[in-house]
């Protein structure tokens, strides 16, 4: 199995060049060693004008038969035609992951985009052609046209017949592929060619390890996460391990999200240590609030906090509740405890918090029926999602103090324009009442991350305004000690939706679960069985 890379060049900007890319000298032919054969590296061709790199990878069929011997049969990740798979395939002849590895191996620099020669070269953009005589691809030619098209290739997948004397018999699941660009790297290229080979064969000769979800990533960084087919690629680069498609979509998603935000994924996966600020006894750390003069031994002001939303939310008779902002999932299982509530959701941007909820609430050793009654998933506040629709009351708890301000119009309009629950409950410190933490210095906000603390008259103003514009009516409630100066240490804001209001049913999909949902081995096949089926209408 071999495939090619050209390029043109001027005297000015040599085509050879690819060599140094490569850190393959045009002059040598170089061999390298590697567990199923051996690798070569030679250029056909090279003058400044036009260069051409060839890799071709010699397949030890025996030594790969002892490397994979006991691995994959018949199982996720093994070849496909487990019993005869060993002695007759096309390993020798056609690209696969064997090539994608090679080529990791061979061009790991050049994939990085690394030139320590020429430092500034690997992020330039070139004419590039890229040959494959055989490449299996299971879907056809059409398939091929979708994986590489979006990512700027000029596509050519011509698909080789069975037999050139019997043309009736059809086309092969082979096609010759040709593609070309003037405006990708090198390295982009040899990324997308490494995810999508394998993706392609829909086959790896070695089992996919969790560690296969950081290969994934690191290559599709930059293109991925906005890649139309996106759940094929996952699902088949990962051999359709769906533990593993499942946490790599999540990751690609947060990486998604901090792109559109300009933000880097660090930032937006914060909530972890946000959560904090909502859920220790105190936004300061101190363990308890000032109390309110009595003697008595002070509640927690997270207890407090949440002891309000409860009350609230049972006093307007909320059925299905949005916990917008969840974090790390303390009030979504304080939810879990009143039976009244039938349909909580959760929703968070960061998955590490995610991931921690769904351990605190033991998704995976929950009863079916409790089960059905949460849902955790990940998503930004700040844009809308129709799957929030319709819902009895929505919570953001100590979460818009997180916010830049010029971002709290597309919170508001997210929450109180699209999703328009009947009760909206939104609690914030009241940053009055820092005086009263002994051990807050004055001018300091409650926790690190918070944008901004409002006043009693602040909050009131901008959720009187926000009342008005979407057709909710507001009240206020103090939570903890009311102080007859300063107020209380959290200020709650409870809009109700006009009468003649009615927000539209959302219907429940199977998505709503899925993120955090616990799985097993009778979900993975079921899934699986559903993902060939889709894939197999889709080409």
């Amino acid at each position: 199995m071999f495939l090619t890379v050209s390029t043109t060049g001027t005297p000015e900007r040599p085509a050879t060049d690819l060599g140094h890319l490569l850190h393959k000298h045009p002059g040598k032919a170089q061999a390298f060693s590697t567990s199923f054969g051996t690798a070569h590296v030679l250029y056909p061709e090279a003058d400044d004008e036009r260069c051409t790199a060839a890799l071709l990878l010699e397949v030890d069929a025996v030594a790969l038969v002892r490397r994979s011997k006991g691995k994959g049969k018949g199982g996720r990740g093994g070849a496909p035609d487990a019993a005869l798979a060993q002695y007759v395939n096309d390993r020798p002849y056609a690209a696969s992951s064997l090539l994608a590895v090679a080529l990791s191996a061979v061009f790991s620099s050049a994939l990085r985009g690394v030139c320590r020669a020429r430092p500034e070269m690997p992020g330039q953009s070139r004419p590039l052609r890229i040959e494959i005589p055989a490449l299996p691809a299971r879907g056809g030619a059409a398939l091929v046209q979708r994986l590489f098209a979006p990512l700027g290739w000029t596509v050519t997948a011509d698909a080789v017949p069975l037999d050139t004397e019997f043309p009736q018999w059809g086309d092969s699941r082979y096609v010759r592929l040709v593609l070309e660009s003037e405006t990708l790297t090198l390295a982009e290229a040899l990324r997308h060619l490494y995810v999508l080979l394998p993706v392609l064969d829909d086959a790896k000769h070695y089992w996919v390890a969790p560690d296969e979800v950081d290969k994934l990533l690191r290559a599709g960084e930059g293109w991925l996460p906005a890649h139309p087919e996106q759940h094929l690629i996952t699902s088949r680069y990962l051999s359709r391990r769906w533990s593993l498609t499942r946490q790599a979509r999540e990751r690609l998603e947060l990486a998604r999200l901090a792109e559109s935000d300009d933000s880097a994924v660090e930032e937006i996966d914060n909530a972890v240590a946000a959560d904090t600020d909502a859920d220790a006894d105190t936004d300061t750390g101190t363990g308890t609030d000032p109390g309110d003069g009595t003697g008595e031994r002070s509640v927690p002001l997270a207890v407090r906090r949440r002891e309000a939303i409860l009350a609230e939310l049972a006093a307007v008779g909320a059925a299905r509740v949005l916990d917008l902002g969840c974090g790390q999932g303390q009030l979504v299982q304080a939810l879990l405890k009143d039976v009244r509530h039938t349909e909580i959701v959760g929703v968070d941007v960061s998955v590490r918090a995610l991931t921690i909820a769904a351990r605190r609430l033991r998704l995976d050793r929950m009863g079916e029926r409790q089960a059905a009654r949460v849902t955790l998933r990940q998503g930004s506040l700040v844009y809308t999602d129709k799957q929030l629709k319709g819902y009895d009351a929505a919570v953001l708890s100590e979460v818009v103090e997180h916010l830049d301000p010029p971002r709290l119009p597309a919170l508001e309009y997210a929450v109180f324009g699209a999703a328009r629950p009947r009760t909206v409950l939104v609690t914030t410190p009241n940053v009055e009442y820092n005086v009263r933490w002994e051990t807050l210095p004055a001018g300091h906000v409650r926790h690190g991350d918070h944008r901004f603390e409002w006043t009693r008259e602040q909050f009131r103003t901008w959720a009187g305004e926000v009342a008005a514009r979407h057709g909710y009516t507001v009240g206020f409630r103090p939570v903890g000690p009311d102080d007859p100066e300063v107020g209380p240490p959290t200020q709650m804001a409870v809009f109700t939706l006009a009468s003649g209001e009615q927000p539209r049913e959302p219907r429940r999909t199977r998505e709503q679960h899925e993120p955090y949902a616990k799985t097993d081995a009778k979900t993975d096949k079921q899934t699986d069985a559903k993902t060939d089926e889709k894939e197999a209408k889709a080409a």
